[in-house]
C-alpha cells in the first residue's frame, strides 16, 4: 500500500483559511523565522524588508567579528578577480600603495567599498 502525504499551507498572517503560497524564512537578531504566507503577505514583507536588506550584507555561517564586519569576503572564481583587479587599479589612481600580487589589504579594500557604494 502507497502513502500520500499532502502539505496545505495556510497563510499565518490572515485570521481565516486563506490559501499560503509559499514558506518565507527570515533571522532578526540571531533568530531565525519561518512564516508561510499568501501571495499579498509575500510582497507586503518583501516590500517592507527590501530597503533594510538592500543596504545589508550577507551574513557568513561563520558569524562576523565583534565589530560586526568579516574582515575577509567569500571566494566567487572569477568576478573575484575581477574585483581585486578593480581595486588595484582604482588604488594606484588614487595613490594608494597596493602590491601587484596576493591579497589585498582589508584598508583599501574597505575604501573601494565606500568610494563605490
Amino acid at each position: 500500500m502507497a502513502q500520500r502525504i499532502q502539505v496545505l499551507l495556510t497563510c499565518d498572517v490572515c485570521n481565516d483559511d486563506t490559501v499560503g503560497t509559499e514558506n518565507i524564512r527570515f533571522g532578526v537578531d540571531g533568530t531565525n523565522y519561518e512564516i508561510d504566507v499568501c501571495d499579498s503577505h509575500g510582497a507586503k514583507l518583501r516590500d517592507t524588508v527590501a530597503p533594510f536588506s538592500g543596504a545589508a550584507r550577507r551574513a557568513t555561517a561563520g558569524g562576523s567579528s565583534p565589530a560586526g564586519r568579516s574582515g575577509r569576503r567569500a571566494a566567487t572564481g572569477g568576478s573575484d578577480r575581477a574585483r581585486t583587479q578593480a581595486v588595484r587599479a582604482w588604488a594606484k589612481d588614487k595613490g594608494i600603495k597596493v602590491s601587484e600580487r596576493g591579497r589585498i589589504a582589508a584598508d583599501v579594500s574597505s575604501q573601494y567599498d565606500a568610494a563605490h557604494n
